[in-house]
């Protein structure tokens, strides 16, 4: 009786694990073919765009007007709009998100670090709209007693809040990798010698080199698939240039200007966001593959 016991306890347990292997795959399943589904709407929209737009008109022109009465359709004005904010962003996010992380992770005292976390994650949870209109209302005016001519709508301004809000992805990021850093690399560190500072740049930071690329990542994806911001602060004039100063539009305002509704569904003006969102995933998965191949030769460098 004992036995059959225990072998209807083992059949129970095969059963349930039977149970828990399959529901882990059909998730991980899930996530693949959701993101097939993804690619499979945006070629079959891109097709229908550029069976009557050259692709090489696409790459290589530099005026961006579907919506005239001349469409034009050279998408280079909507990728430096894109490129730009980014990269301002981004300068503004990394290392004020590093350094945040680094403190966090080895200066701040547990009460200085469950104070500043759960304002950073408040930060991280506001609505995009309002840091748009903080950045019109707010960021714009301030810079124009720096810049006198800077237009009321320009790229800087919107890049420099998009920055402030990816922030506490960066670091939150950065601070779990940092802290996830074994203590007896830094208690090594400490008997040779070093000081705190050494220890937190010299061994912490390329130990969590991994988690720091993540965060790198993470924050450019949001900052390239930021809408209200640009589409506020920034402009949606579509304008091929590299100064910050003056008004863009990015691949995702333009998305957002079409998707509104204003024009017809199965039109060329509508299939053209279809061909902007695949620059835009082509453009993250450049940003993607850089952020890797400097991951590894940093790794490689330690």
């Amino acid at each position: 009786m004992a036995a059959t016991s225990r072998d209807f306890t083992k059949r129970q347990f095969r059963a349930a694990e039977s149970v828990i292997e399959t529901t882990l795959f059909l998730a991980a399943a899930a996530s693949i073919l959701i993101t097939v589904g993804i690619l499979y709407v945006l070629f079959e929209g891109s097709y229908h765009f550029f069976e009557k737009v050259p692709f090489t008109e696409f790459v290589t022109g530099t005026e961006w007007t579907p919506l005239f009465d001349n469409p034009r359709y050279g998408i280079a004005p909507l990728l430096t709009g894109t490129l730009v904010s980014t990269l301002v962003a981004l300068t503004v996010a990394v290392p004020v998100g590093i350094m945040v992380s680094i403190y966090l992770s080895e200066f701040a005292s547990v009460r200085a670090r469950e104070t500043i976390k759960p304002v950073l994650e408040l930060l991280a949870g506001v609505p995009t709209v309002i840091f748009g209109y903080f950045a019109l209302q707010f960021v714009t005016p301030m810079l124009k007693t720096i810049i006198p001519t800077l237009p009321t709508f320009n790229v800087l301004s919107a890049g420099l809040v998009i920055g402030v809000l990816i922030i506490p992805y960066i670091a939150s990021v950065s601070e779990d990798a940092m802290r996830a850093v074994p203590n007896s690399l830094r208690e090594g560190a400490f008997a040779m010698g070093a000081t705190r500072l050494e220890t937190a740049f010299g061994v912490v930071v390329p130990a969590a080199v991994s988690g720091i690329a993540g965060a790198f990542v993470l924050g450019m994806s949001r900052a390239v698939g930021e809408t209200m911001v640009v589409a506020i602060a920034g402009g949606q004039q579509p304008n091929l240039t590299l100064d910050p100063r003056e008004p863009a539009a990015t691949i995702t305002a333009y998305i957002a200007q079409v998707a509104m509704g204003d024009l017809p569904f199965g039109t060329l003006g509508y299939y053209s966001i279809y061909a902007a969102g695949l620059a835009l995933m082509a453009l993250t998965l450049c940003f993607n593959l850089f952020a890797f191949w400097l991951n590894r030769r940093y790794r490689e460098a330690y």
